[in-house]
């Protein structure tokens, strides 16, 4: 096998030119277009020059033109390429050919962050793709390069601890039990079998008291980290310049799709041209909103040539409403946002480098922070005040720790980056040298040895923390477009965004349709004539996608939609009926449309439609039978129309069982709705106050419907009960052990529990973490005479502050009663919740005109299910 030499596949270039003088021209063509200027500025032709001579040196010109290709052929196709992955972004030559969407010197991106003349190695360019779209980029590279020289890469699935004792006690023949419980000992973060029997005193015994166990142990110990099944890797693709067999082994990995044998290090060793496709979802999500969008009648230019100083975008982001944001989804991120208040994009940039466990962990983030609000920025030096005051004295990225070798000691970039990667695999004899290296070079620039050495120890710690900029610029593009796309074309981006999660497992589903209403937009029912087959933006709403409905599958919506495409919009059910191809489009697909509300906008009674349509399609399938097709596209006279039955509609619990049965969810309301009045007098906090809940002397009260339960069994024997609780709004699971400390048992709880019926949680949450409640009372939620009420009382903070607490608290005890006020403060951002001690008072509309005449009439509400006959939806904050 050769290896140190590389195999580029052939290239087709102009006659009389060279791989290095067309990437040249090329690259200054697409340089000059992308700064709009006839003559390429003195500071990018000198930057482009350098990199191009590099290229040269290194012998890649063929590798950035295949890969411009390949992209542009992308592009040209429809397909979504992301603006940039890894360390690429830092090459103004990737720039200039339309690889990367960045300009790095306008960034502060770093080239030998990518390519180091001091480090020879096969390129990297990473590529993020549509994951929709990935196929059809592979088609292409195929068809271009031959069948016989393109294939994926194999990567090999390896035995983990678990994994390992599982299999080796299966070829001993013990009991799966037994094996089962050996394994369940091994914890979740041990590295290996012999750590894990270190750290876990339950293994020891068994080891030391059971030889099978300990046979057991030695043998799957000796097994870990051994290859033990093979599949494709996600990204991998290689391209050889002749017939793959001439070069690697390869194997058939499914149908007409071969990968190499070797995997991707080796790959790479041989000098094959290795390039990472990435499905990336977002970029799916982003491509559908732009269609959303123009097929509400609007063109949207290149997301990537966006301002990048929109105060909406970052008024949306400081309110942490990241739902449906890249990378800003998760609860910790969100905390994050609201700590920093991110108001340029340079912070966008710093937050995805930022939200990692070293740096959370390292004080990094509080610097960042607190110097951004106005705490005084400390540098190591003063001569790296340009180097970082981008992130205020923080050694945030690895170009940093770059420039900062450069700027002190001298360090050529090349060099620096050698020191970077040194620095990250802490290897003592190399850190040595480089520590001599940098003292003598910093006292050129008069620092003395002690504060060099200060810095280099400085540096080297917050290096293994650093994070790629050019990456995380990259990332921060796309998360600023998303943004972007939710603030100027809120129905359009959620719409995409919950067609991207058609797929999940129904509840999940459910959840995201939730989160996406308590945003403001109403999600509402498939409409016959409005849905296309994902989630569909109109002018006011965003409605469910045809494909979304149970039953119904591509053949039918085909059907459907060319009908409408040629006839125009249905007229009404019958019409429907005769119109599409009812081999494609069956009864069972009609009758879940019905059930799920398709046919609502032309006839509202779902049981008359039901109940009509084996006669109405027994009659259409006739006449296509008979070639009677002369009403098909709704010319028909009122006498083709068979009369349909006359029936009353399906009471509101049936049609909301009938739209679960057909979409997984309740989308024209919820079971629940009906017991909001009822809950609201006996809870004191929803679903979705309880994450935010921090009392440590009143204990959350909630109430929904019981949506499934299960029984487990503890480690020492005992029940245990699981059950979620849903109440239209959201869900959360409740879980009842055993014994329950000043509370209710499993036991207990367990036989009053029904699926579907309304119930009065109490518990405290879950502080493992997990958004669950431990459950202390669980009792069925039912009209008594209850010793325990509350009221809710809702004012902004400037409200309370204008006026003073002795004059609100004497005002509550005019109305003195048996109710326990939970007061609601809201500044705009957050909402606090806070139960007033020894304050009890009868809700009343005196009160609420009392607190109206103190703090003004909008300013103060009171929970409106404890306003006799008043039908105000309860004032609840978040």
């Amino acid at each position: 096998l050769n290896t140190g030499d590389y195999l580029l596949p052939k290239f087709e270039i102009p006659a009389g030119m060279t791989l290095d003088t067309y990437l040249g021209k090329k690259a200054r063509e697409g340089l000059k277009e992308r700064l709009g200027v006839e003559a390429i500025p003195d500071e990018y032709e000198n930057r482009l020059s350098y990199e191009l001579g590099i290229i040269k040196q290194m012998r890649f010109p063929g590798y950035f033109l295949i890969i411009a290709d390949v992209i542009g052929a992308c592009k040209s196709h429809g397909i979504p390429i992301g603006p940039g992955r890894g360390s690429a972004a830092g090459s103004l030559v990737a720039y200039a050919m339309k690889i990367t969407e960045l300009d790095p010197l306008k960034f502060g991106l770093i080239f030998e962050r990518f390519l180091n003349p001091e480090r020879v190695s096969m390129p990297d360019i990473d590529t993020d793709v549509s994951d929709k779209g990935r196929d059809r980029l592979i088609k292409y590279v195929v068809d271009k390069y031959g069948v016989e020289n393109v294939s994926q890469i194999i990567t090999f699935g390896r035995m983990k601890s678990k994994q390992a004792i599982k299999d080796v006690g299966r070829a001993m023949g013990m009991p799966y039990a037994d094996v089962n419980k050996v394994a369940n000992l091994v914890p979740d973060g041990a590295k290996s079998i012999k750590e894990a029997v270190e750290q876990t005193s339950d293994l020891q015994d068994l080891e030391k008291s059971d030889p099978q166990i300990s046979k057991l142990l030695a043998s799957a110990s000796s097994m870990e980290g051994l290859a033990r099944h093979c599949s494709q890797h996600a990204a991998g693709v290689v391209i050889t310049p002749k017939p793959l067999t001439d070069l690697v082994p390869v194997r058939q990995i499914e149908e007409g799709q071969v990968a190499t044998q070797f995997s991707m290090d080796p790959v790479a060793s041989l000098g094959l041209v290795k390039m990472d496709f990435l499905g990336l979802q977002t970029l799916s999500i982003l491509e559908e909103a732009v269609a959303n969008v123009k097929r509400n009648g609007t063109t949207l230019g290149d997301l990537n040539r966006l301002p990048l100083d929109d105060p909406e975008v970052y008024r949306l982001l400081q309110n942490a409403d990241t739902l449906g944001i890249f990378q800003l989804e998760s609860s910790g991120m969100r905390r994050l946002i609201k700590k920093m208040r991110p108001d340029r994009f340079a912070d966008l940039v710093a937050i995805l480098a930022l939200y990692r466990p070293g740096p959370l962990e390292s004080g990094m983030v509080d610097q960042y922070v607190n110097c951004k609000h106005g705490e005084e920025v400390h540098y190591l030096h003063p001569m790296l005040e340009p180097v970082l005051n981008e992130t205020y004295g923080v050694v945030l990225y690895q170009e940093q720790v770059m420039k900062c070798a450069s700027t002190l000691a001298g360090y050529t970039l090349g060099g620096a980056d050698l020191l970077r990667r040194a620095m990250g695999k802490k290897k003592k004899s190399v850190m040595d040298e480089h520590r001599s290296i940098f003292i003598n070079g910093a006292a050129k620039n008069g620092i003395d040895a002690e504060k060099a050495a200060e810095i280099f120890d400085i540096i080297e710690k917050f290096a293994g923390y650093g994070f790629n900029k050019s990456h995380s610029a990259a990332y921060a593009l796309v998360t600023y477009q998303t943004a972007w796309l939710k603030v100027h074309y809120p129905k359009e981006f959620m719409a995409a965004y919950l067609s991207s999660k058609i797929g999940a497992k129904k509840e999940v589903m459910a959840g995201y349709v939730r989160e996406v209403r308590a945003s403001g937009i109403d999600v509402l029912a498939p409409d016959i004539n409005q849905s296309y087959a994902d989630f569909t933006a109109t002018k006011n709403e965003i409605r469910f996608g045809l494909g979304g409905v149970t039953k119904v599958g591509e053949a039918a919506l085909s059907s459907i939609f060319k009908a409408r495409e040629e006839g125009g919009p249905f007229k009404g059910f019958w019409d429907f009926i005769v119109r599409v191809d009812k081999h494609s489009v069956g009864k069972a697909v009609i009758e879940s449309l019905i059930k799920a509300g398709a046919f609502d906008s032309l006839n509202s009674n779902r049981k008359q439609l039901l109940t009509s349509l084996d006669n109405l399609f027994e009659v259409a399938s006739r006449r296509d039978s008979q070639g009677d097709q002369g009403s098909l596209f709704g010319d028909m006279t009122s006498e083709d129309q068979p009369e349909l039955a006359e029936v009353g509609d399906l009471n509101a619990t049936e049609k909301l069982e009938m739209e679960k049965e057909a979409l997984g969810m309740y989308i024209s309301g919820h079971p629940f709705d009906g017991f909001r009045p009822l809950a609201a007098q006996k809870a004191n906090a929803r679903i979705a106050d309880l994450p935010y809940w921090k009392s440590d002397t009143t204990t959350p009260t909630f109430a929904g419907l019981l949506s499934g339960w299960q029984e487990k069994m503890t480690k020492r024997g005992d029940a245990m009960g699981i059950f979620s609780i849903d109440d239209g709004e959201d869900e959360i699971k409740v879980i009842c052990f055993p014994k329950a400390r000043n509370g209710k048992s499993w036991l207990e709880i367990k036989p009053t529990l029904f699926e579907g019926k309304p119930y009065l949680v109490t518990g405290r949450p879950d502080d493992r973490g997990e958004r669950s409640i431990i459950a202390t009372d669980v009792q069925p939620l039912e009209h008594d005479a209850s010793d325990h009420e509350y009221v809710e009382i809702c004012l902004s903070l400037d409200a309370l502050r204008e006026i003073p607490q002795k004059r609100f608290l004497a005002l509550l005890k005019e109305h003195r009663g048996r109710q326990t006020v939970i007061l609601k403060v809201d500044n705009d951002v957050e909402t606090a919740a806070i139960a007033l001690p020894n304050v009890r008072v009868t809700s009343s509309r005196a009160l609420e005109d009392d607190l109206a005449s103190l703090f003004g009439r909008g300013e103060a509400r009171i929970s409106a299910s404890f306003l006799g006959d008043r039908e105000e939806t309860p004032a609840y904050g978040a």
